[in-house]
């Protein structure tokens, strides 16, 4: 392969995000410069994750220049503190030279030019030195494509394991840059992307010793902004800015920018922006504590993809938020849900795939108050018995225990439609085929939906239940839930059946036995 391809440009983003959303807590931990604040690893996961569902967004027979533009376009505009906003000055590099080009040197080399521009007062130790060090260890590396991005992984974690050499903070604390190490698994996602293959996946390198807490000294705020201006303008801001506060960061061109600086006092640095353009989606943050906003209620977010599916939880008060059968729900749609829901959430993700917005959705919620706890369910029966247990006068922990043993006594299966033959780990299945799943892992091969149904049932009960739930989905026949009470009334009396109309599409049948 020559060049980076929409579907590669779209597989490494989604790599990226969701590798950093698995490292987001030991990334968090590691976050001692410019500040400790802890929260590195969030912001670049939400950073790649703007990124991503940018690219995902567009439609299959896009061109190369629109999924790099939209690729940049998208963090940009979703940059997420210091390192966040770097990072999106890489990817605008990136974007510049391979958009109609193939050479990946070239583009690393403006990545790491491009940020280390974008900073005000550049430091030797942080995500900059790892980007540089990448870049040059590529320029002498053949054009192939999958060799490069190879070696670019390795050097930045060769490059990250000496962040502490060059930063005394770092040395001092025990720790690598929080920043680098984000950047390390960047690459490394783009290397797995290039090749195809796994590759060796990254850990982040734990704490040698106990991080201290920022304290209240000297912390100030944090202010970022959207900034709509013409280019020639950012530069006087930039010298404001800079005699303001620290951890500037200016990013972005062609009218629209984004703006990251520490200040003693937030006003002054917005009305800078208001003299020389439109600043928008203003974010101040007091970085030495965050305010709670307990007494604004308790709530339920659940994930739902079908029509009766969502009335069967807002019955039971939850705030819904739609998604389509194998799809994600936006990440602006799960926040609003949260925020609406009120100062102590539960979210019930009902999907693996949910699970990684609904994670990103409640850390941004955090950051205003709100007290989330993103429950692991991956079904939607498993989501039904969370909220059967739900009481809002419980302690709000108490809750989330009791709620997350429900969903986890709960097992669950489905049935699909197979639209192509394909290998499965009970043996081929065949266009037009019915697949029952137990726990996400196909069980039961057929032909009709009454008998794979009755078969997944009888296996999910022989471990024992004494409540099955079936949901039954928008392409169900109407006889398909009777079929499958008459077998346990006939095997299993012993067990109660409940059965919902969920008009859910693709799954003619979901099934849960708690």
């Amino acid at each position: 392969m020559e060049v980076l391809d929409p579907p590669r440009v779209r597989r490494w983003a989604r790599l990226a995000a969701d590798a950093l959303g698995r490292s987001r807590a030991e990334i968090d931990a590691l976050n001692v410069f410019p500040v400790a604040d802890g929260d590195t690893g969030t912001n670049l996961h939400l950073t790649m994750l703007a990124a991503a569902e940018a690219v995902e967004a567009l439609p299959d027979d896009v061109d190369r220049a629109v999924v790099w533009q939209t690729l940049s376009y998208g963090a940009l505009v979703g940059a997420r503190g210091n390192s966040g906003v770097i990072v999106s000055q890489a990817l605008r590099g990136l974007a510049e030279v391979l958009k109609d080009g193939s050479d990946l040197r070239a583009g690393l080399d403006r990545a790491a030019s491009l940020a280390r521009d974008a900073v005000a007062r550049p430091v030797d130790g942080t995500v900059l030195s790892v980007l540089a060090a990448a870049a040059g260890a590529v320029r002498d590396t053949d054009g192939d494509l999958a060799a490069v991005a190879r070696r670019a992984a390795r050097e930045a974690r060769a490059a990250l394991r000496r962040t502490p050499e060059q930063l005394d903070v770092l040395a001092r604390s025990g720790v690598v840059d929080a920043g680098g190490a984000g950047l390390a698994i960047i690459l490394e996602s783009l290397a797995t992307a290039v090749t195809g293959d796994s590759g060796e996946r990254y850990e982040v390198p734990a704490p040698t010793s106990r991080v201290s807490p920022m304290t209240e000294v000297g912390a100030g705020y944090e202010v970022m902004y959207l900034l709509d201006a013409d280019d020639a303008a950012v530069a006087k801001l930039r010298e404001e800015l800079d005699a303001m506060g620290d951890s500037l960061v200016v990013v972005g061109g062609d009218g629209l920018w984004n703006v990251h600086v520490h200040v003693d006092e937030a006003g002054p640095a917005v009305e800078a922006a208001l003299r020389v353009g439109r600043p928008y989606r203003i974010k101040i943050t007091y970085l030495a504590g965050r305010t709670h906003r307990g007494d604004a209620g308790r709530g339920v977010v659940a994930v739902a993809a079908g029509d009766g599916i969502a009335a069967l939880f807002e019955e039971c008060g939850a705030v819904v938020v739609r998604r389509e059968p194998g799809t994600r729900p936006s990440l602006p749609a799960m926040l609003a849900a949260i925020r609406q829901a009120g100062g102590e959430v539960a979210v019930l993700p009902n999907d693996e795939g949910a699970e990684a917005v609904a994670t990103a959705a409640a850390e941004i919620a955090r950051e205003d108050g709100v007290v989330v706890s993103v429950l692991p369910t991956r079904a939607t029966v498993q989501g039904l018995a969370a909220l059967a247990v739900h009481d809002p006068l419980r302690r709000f922990d108490d809750d989330v225990v009791a709620m997350t043993g429900a969903a986890g006594h709960t097992r669950h299966g489905h049935l699909v439609v197979a639209r192509s033959e394909g290998v499965t780990s009970v043996g081929v299945c065949r266009p037009g085929d019915v697949l029952g799943l137990i726990d996400g892992d196909v069980a039961v091969i057929g032909r009709e939906l009454g008998e794979v149904a009755v078969a997944v049932v009888d296996r999910m009960v022989a471990g024992g239940g004494e409540m099955v739930t079936l949901v039954t989905g928008a392409d169900a026949p109407g006889k398909l839930a009777e079929e499958v009470g008459g077998r346990l009334r006939a095997t299993r009396p012993d067990v109660d059946l409940v059965v919902y109309a969920g008009e859910q599409g693709g799954y003619p049948l979901l099934i849960g036995v708690e």
